[in-house]
Parts: structure tokens; C-alpha cells; sequence
């Protein structure tokens, strides 16, 4: 048997007070959101009935329901995950696979990088100016969505180019000496084993798109709209913006209102999240590697 030197007894100490240190910064990170939740949950849980999620608002929004805004929000974020999800997967392949290594690949991937980094309100002038503006695509779901979209292309990019990353080439080399093109590799191959990683992104996606404000405040969303939107050209309300309206500029709401409102939107995005994660675990059982 071997006895402990002090080397190994201090290596052990070590050890033992860096696991602590890390779990105390665990939980340090996780503390603060169960605080969030739990004042959501205490404030705005008894706000949040049949009637407060299937009515619009009354009485100038301090009272009513939420429901334009919650089919808002929905669309808002259907429309930008079906305008950026393939635009971001077919630009994530083609510099995985197709693109050469040279200046222009680099430079494509900065801007990539720095496009995630640009503030929200920019995004937001953007849209104005190019889908509203430009496009005549009005103030509308399909404006608002398109900007989202732009805003979150950057995730969706590099979730994507970093999954097909990940699949070992000897995929792709036992593909090609079958006599496989390159574009029946990727379809059949490389795509299948690394859409795990895509639902990465798209999830991230929906977090963030849910959630923002400036971006749709200019391009789509709507103040007070009692009705629901019937095409992507039409004005909606959507959660987040209607917790900032009632938050700020609504005198006279009921405490708890806010509180609700934010703790649906959270339960909306939980919702969307589950879900995704749900069919990637299934998706990653299938994996033989």
C-alpha cells in the first residue's frame, strides 16, 4: 500500500477548497434567480386566472386580461425562428464545409461575432429603417420578426457551425469513399448528427426573442391593440413590451399585474425551452458515437 506523502495531502486540501469555491459560486449564481422567481411566483401568481390569459385589456390596461399579448408574442417568435433558423443553419454550413480558409471566411466570421455584440436599440433603428422603411413592410409582425431575427442570426451561426464542427471527419471520409458527394454527406451525415447541437441554438434563440423590447417597440409592437393579429402584416402586442407599458407608463395598475405578466412570459419561454430540450435528449439517444 502507499501512505500519503504531503505533497499528496496538500494536492488533497487543494482540491477540497477549490470544489468548495466553485460550488459557492454555483451558488451564487443560482440564489438570485430563485429569488427572482419566487417574488413572480409570490406577487403575480394569484393574478394569473382563466380570464387574466384569455381576455384583452380593460379599462385603459390597468385591468383584463393579457391574451393579444400572449398570441403576440407567439408570433413574434414563430415568424423570426422561420425566417433565421435557415438562413443561420445554411450560412453555418457553407463555412463549415464549403467555405476556404482565406480572408474573406475571416472576415465573414468576425462580422458574424460582432453582429452578436451590437446593442438591441441599433437592431432596432435597423429594422426601422430597412424592413419598415425601405421594404414597406409597414409596422407589422413580419417587420418586427425580421429585425428579431437579424439580432439573433449570430447565435444560430456559430451553435450550428460549432455542432458540425464536432462531427469526427471520419464520417465525411467514409461517406466520400462510397462515392457520396459532399452536399449528400452533409444532408445525410453530417446534418443528422449534429442537430442536437442546432436546438442549442434555436433554444437560446427563443429566450432572447421572447424576451426583447426595442426591437419590436419600432418595428411591429404595439402600445394598446384589444385584438388579435390575423396576418404578419397586421400590429400586435407582445408580453414584453406590455410589461413595460403597465410597469411605467399605465397609472393606477394593480400591484400585481406586472408581476404576472412577467411571470407568463417566463413561463412561456420555460415552455418553448422544455420543449426543444425535450426532442434534443431524444435526438441525442440516437447517436451511435
Amino acid at each position: 500500500m502507499f501512505e500519503a506523502t504531503q505533497l499528496n495531502e496538500q494536492n488533497r486540501r487543494v482540491q477540497s477548497l477549490v470544489r468548495i469555491l466553485l460550488l459557492l459560486m454555483t451558488v451564487l449564481l443560482i440564489l438570485p434567480v430563485i429569488a427572482i422567481l419566487a417574488v413572480m411566483v409570490v406577487k403575480g401568481g394569484p393574478v394569473i386566472t382563466l380570464d387574466f390569459l384569455l381576455t384583452e385589456p380593460t379599462e385603459g390596461m390597468t385591468a383584463g386580461g393579457i391574451l393579444p399579448a400572449l398570441v403576440g408574442t407567439i408570433w413574434l417568435v414563430s415568424v423570426a425562428l422561420l425566417a433565421s433558423v435557415p438562413v443561420g443553419v445554411a450560412a453555418a454550413v457553407y463555412l463549415s464545409e464549403y467555405a476556404p480558409d482565406n480572408w474573406l471566411t475571416r472576415a465573414i466570421q468576425l462580422a458574424i461575432i460582432n453582429l452578436a455584440g451590437v446593442p438591441s436599440i441599433v437592431h432596432a433603428l435597423f429594422g426601422l429603417g430597412a424592413f419598415v422603411l425601405f421594404f414597406k413592410l409597414g409596422t407589422s409582425i413580419l417587420a418586427a420578426s425580421f429585425t428579431l431575427a437579424i439580432m439573433t442570426l449570430p447565435v444560430v451561426i456559430v451553435s450550428t457551425r460549432e455542432s458540425l464542427q464536432a462531427v469526427p471527419r471520419a464520417f465525411r471520409e467514409a461517406c466520400w469513399n462510397m462515392g457520396a458527394t459532399r452536399w449528400q454527406t452533409i444532408r445525410h451525415i453530417v446534418l443528422p448528427n449534429s442537430i442536437s447541437g442546432i436546438l442549442t441554438g434555436v433554444i437560446l434563440e427563443v429566450s432572447r426573442t421572447a424576451g426583447e423590447t426595442a426591437p419590436i417597440m419600432f418595428t411591429g409592437a404595439a402600445f394598446f391593440l384589444p385584438f388579435l393579429p390575423q396576418s404578419v402584416f397586421d400590429q400586435t402586442m407582445a408580453l414584453s413590451l406590455h410589461l413595460f407599458v403597465i410597469s411605467t407608463q399605465v397609472p393606477g395598475v394593480l400591484e400585481g399585474m406586472p408581476y404576472g405578466v412577467a411571470l407568463v412570459l417566463v413561463v412561456l419561454v420555460l415552455t418553448m425551452n422544455a420543449a426543444s430540450i425535450a426532442f434534443r435528449m431524444s435526438l441525442r439517444r440516437r447517436k451511435k458515437w
